[in-house]
């Protein structure tokens, strides 16, 4: 829920500004959404106009800022003609915004990946219902001619800016465009042409630009002559500067007036059902419910079971869900029908119509997991199931999914990319003309994922810190951190629409064929309650995939995740003794020291491990006093039966966000939805406070329900560790149970997980070289890359002398060597290579790829010719044949026979 301040109350002032800039035009502004809206309510400033540029990114995020700050958003876009022509455009209605959007769309469509390329008849067909205002550079016969294009397609819907550029003639500027807009029968409106909130950001604004240009601040010259004024002003301020124009003044307040659009206004509606449109989707709903709910208990349902099932289903009902869950149901069945292997996790299981459905393995009421963590009557929020397929395969679905709803109906969510502290510094040391050395010294001292600059790391260095350049550096990183670089596509989360989706918000080509983006991230469609299928790739089940093939062509035994045995014995002491590599999440080095310790010996105890070896658990002080009280070397503290009851199964330590939610309603007096608030400050990757927001509400709550202060403050600070990473329960049981698949399979069919996982890669924490060394240790034969023996994939050779198997290595471990060019090798295989001259003449591969599969020393296991001998053979070897030989070759070619 958003705190609002109200509108207004006292008289309107006469100017609103209708042209700012915000973050998300990418390095063309330096200020955030709710930087701007709280300065324009400290200003009584009535309304902001967000103009970004060819995008509406930031669009959502402005909204946000506008209730809270009580600040009217004009919601717009500047949009830059091909021609060099910029309009600032608003919607008068929620038909004029489906019309910028469809026309964002065609130019974004047109020019590809992070461009838009528009001309004056894109503009002329899609105008209606927009506001337009003329952006002019010089009162010049240019300006003349678009300003009577712009009165041909807008009429009154037509305006120009006059805007100050800080320049010796802009008083004679302002005078002769006022007077080509008299002409032209075009009202002229006064804009500030915003790009920061505070004269102080002009540095910051400065930079960014340099970032933009590429270049240093000494050589960014004339281009930033205009940011110093570019700040938001009073009302008063702006009428003193244009007391010369005061209609002008006047009319920002009728635009503002004229664009009554408001986010709030856009229906968002779910596409109905494509596989069964002649049924209800809820009687088909519940009908596979049934169906799924006999197969998963062919003893019979359970009565507890039964009543959840009709629980879940009601509120399914209630809420409209129900073509949702048959979307991925289908999603699902489709994957399964092509032999995909696919799982669904995070809260999703903790719904048990989920699991009868088959979309996730996780039976909730045997693991006691709350349907309420997924969807609630109360939250008023959309479900959101994830579902991993094979890394490899999942392109498949994708495109499927895209097929099956229609391009227009379907597209995947973007993802801001954001400066961390390592990108600040280094851009923000380029721009300030640093070498490469020192901002490589400095960078180096923070980690990947900082999202802050510590200047205690750098007091090691030899650097004069009173140096202005150098505290500059640090200033200036500071405040880019957090601010947008460029939109990337979510991993896999699609947003599906009834009607058209470029209605609602703009699609751009992604980088990769045959995809397709919204501008807005999961975030800003959480906000609007879009709904989001994931289809999410995980290598490790393209591995399991790879391993159950295997093991049913080499030894008969028909396998998938459901059938792989429970609570196995020799599995948990494979896992207690750390014997882990390329196991699935327990394969990391801090994985591996921390299993020895807390030795898992069932699957909870995996689940667990899975999800303390953390940021969240490590910065919040819970693995020790957790490793503690499991080894009996320290007491469980229970002030209450109540908090007992939350935390017993993980001996007292809050592990999982669930417990943060328990935690907060049980023992500290939160309501639902404020416990929902703390929920979602805990998302996983978020790195925006988390629980310490609500400390002061929570150690109130805690002190009021009979807990002592000291306790209560220790088990706060280890809730707040999750606002870096905490899992959710339901999340760390669905990877626990791919990650005792894997342990499985590694213990029982090394040589079969050795191969599958080599041809799964990349993937994991382990090169190659690695995994072969690791298998070898488990008494697996490996045999190595032969031009006459390996196939592209790595294979399963069967050992004379008993019922094993050895590993041969595929040409895909072969360094360099592409898909391409290995496959011709092996279809060129009909008789053994004799020689590698014999090879090269019937493949014609080029020489480099010889060299490669003689470094890779393919050549010794048939051929006999050592690595050494064979980069000396291939010295002698031409891509282009000399002129007698080739001359002699097409003699042959054309001998009669």
């Amino acid at each position: 829920m958003v705190r609002t301040r109200s509108i207004f109350v006292n008289a309107p002032q006469s100017y609103v500004e209708l042209q700012v800039t915000t973050q998300f035009s990418f390095l063309r502004g330096a200020s955030s959404c709710d930087e701007l809206f709280a300065r324009a309510r400290e200003l009584e400033l009535e309304a902001l106009g967000v103009v970004d540029r060819n995008s509406v990114a930031g669009i959502v995020q402005a909204w946000q800022a506008s209730k809270i700050h009580g600040v009217r958003l004009v919601a717009g876009c500047r949009l830059d003609l091909a021609c060099g022509t910029s309009l600032l455009v608003y919607p008068m209605d929620k038909a004029g915004w489906s019309r910028l959007c469809r026309l964002l769309s065609l130019g974004k469509r047109r020019a590809g990946k992070g461009k838009c390329h528009l001309d004056w008849g894109d503009v002329a067909t899609w105008n209606e219902g927009l506001v337009a205002v003329l952006v002019p550079d010089a009162a010049d016969d240019s300006c003349a001619l678009n300003l009577r294009r712009l009165k041909e397609i807008f009429g009154d819907r037509a305006y120009l800016a006059l805007t100050l550029r800080r320049r010796p003639n802009d008083a004679l500027r302002l005078h002769d465009l006022s007077h080509l807009a008299e002409n032209a029968g075009v009202p002229a409106v006064a804009t500030n042409d915003v790009l920061f909130h505070v004269p102080e950001r002009r540095i910051l604004q400065d930079v960014v630009t340099c970032i933009r240009h590429n270049c240093t601040i000494d050589q960014l010259g004339f281009r930033r002559e205009r940011h110093a004024d570019r700040h938001l002003k009073a009302p008063g301020e702006m009428k003193r500067l244009f007391e010369t124009y005061p209609d002008a003044v006047a009319r920002t307040r009728e635009i503002m007036e004229r664009c009554t659009f408001s986010l709030g206004e856009l229906e968002y509606q779910y596409p109905d059902e494509r596989m069964h449109p002649d049924e209800p989707p809820q009687e088909v709903l519940e009908r596979f419910v049934r169906e799924g709910a006999e197969k998963r208990y062919p003893k019979g349902v359970p009565e507890k079971v039964e009543k959840q099932l009709a629980h879940e289903l009601a509120l399914i009902e209630k809420l409209g869900y129900a073509s949702y869950f048959l979307t991925v149901h289908d999603i699902v069945y489709f994957a399964r029908s092509q032999g995909i292997l696919c799982q669904g996790r995070g809260s999703a299981a903790n719904s048990t119509v989920c699991y009868v459905l088959d979309i996730t393995a996780v039976d909730p009421m045997k693991h006691d997991l709350l349907f309420e963590r997924f969807i609630s009557e109360n939250r008023n929020e959309p479900p959101d199931i994830d579902v991993d397929f094979e890394h490899e395969r999942r392109e498949i679905v994708m495109q499927w999914v895209f097929e099956t709803y229609g391009r227009n109906h379907a597209a995947l969510v973007s993802v801001v990319s954001r400066y961390r502290t390592r990108g600040a510094i280094r851009d923000v040391g380029k721009a300030l003309g640093f070498t490469e050395d020192m901002i490589k010294t400095v960078s180096q001292q923070y980690r990947h994922w900082a999202d802050d600059i510590d200047e205690q790391h750098l007091d090691g260095l030899a650097f004069n810190f009173k140096d202005r350049r150098l505290r500059l550096l640090i200033q200036v990183a500071r405040q880019l951190i957090g601010f947008p670089r460029h939109l990337s596509q979510h991993p896999g989360g699609f947003v599906l629409t009834r009607d058209r989706l470029d209605d609602l918000v703009p699609i751009e080509p992604a980088a990769m064929d045959n995809r397709q983006v919204i501008e807005w991230d999961k975030d800003d469609i959480d906000i609007l309650k879009f709904m989001k299928v994931d289809c999410l790739a995980l290598g490790m089940l393209s591995c399991m995939k790879r391993s159950f093939n295997l093991l049913w062509e080499h030894k008969g035994i028909l396998m998938d995740l459901a059938a792989i045995p429970q609570e196995d014995k020799p599995t948990y002491d494979m896992i207690c003794k750390a014997d882990t590599i390329g196991v699935f999440q327990i394969e990391s080095r801090a994985q591996m020291s921390m299993l020895p310790r807390l030795k898992p010996r069932t699957f909870y105890d995996l689940a667990i491990e899975v999800a303390i070896v953390r940021p969240g658990p490590i910065q919040g002080d819970m693995v020790h006093p957790f490793l503690k009280r499991r080894n009996k070397e320290e007491p469980e503290e229970y002030p209450t039966e109540e908090l007992k009851e939350i935390l017993y199964r993980t001996h007292g330590v809050p592990l999982f966000q669930e417990h943060a939610m328990k935690v907060a309603v049980t023992c500290a007096g939160f309501s639902p939805d404020e416990a929902d608030r703390v929920r979602r400050s805990l998302a996983t990757f978020k790195h925006t406070g988390g629980v310490k927001n609500f400390r002061d509400q929570m150690l109130a709550g805690m002190l009021k329900n009979g807990y002592k202060e000291d306790f209560a403050q220790r088990l706060i600070k280890q809730l707040e560790g999750f606002g870096a990473y905490g899992f959710p329960e339901s999340h760390a049981i669905s990877f626990a149970m791919i990650a005792y698949a894997s342990s499985w399979m590694k213990c029982h069919h090394p040589e079969i997980f050795c191969a599958a996982l080599l041809n799964s890669q990349p993937m994991g924490f382990y090169a190659p070289a690695q995994l072969v060394r690791d298998a070898r240790e488990h008494g697996v034969e490996i045999r190595p890359v032969c031009i006459n023996a390996s196939d592209w994939d790595c294979t399963l050779e069967r050992i004379p002398s008993g019922n094993s198997f050895a590993v041969r290595l595929g040409l895909r471990m072969v360094r360099g060597l592409s898909e391409g060019d290995g496959l011709k090798l092996m279809a060129m295989r009909h008789a053994p290579y004799p020689s590698i001259d014999e090879m090269w003449r019937r493949t014609g591969l080029p020489v480099s790829v010889l060299v490669q599969l003689a470094e890779a020393d393919a050549y010794l296991p048939s051929l006999g010719i050592s690595r050494r001998d064979a980069l000396w053979t291939l010295k002698a070897f031409r891509d282009t044949p000399l002129p007698l030989f080739d001359a002699m070759a097409a003699t042959e070619t054309h001998e009669p026979a």
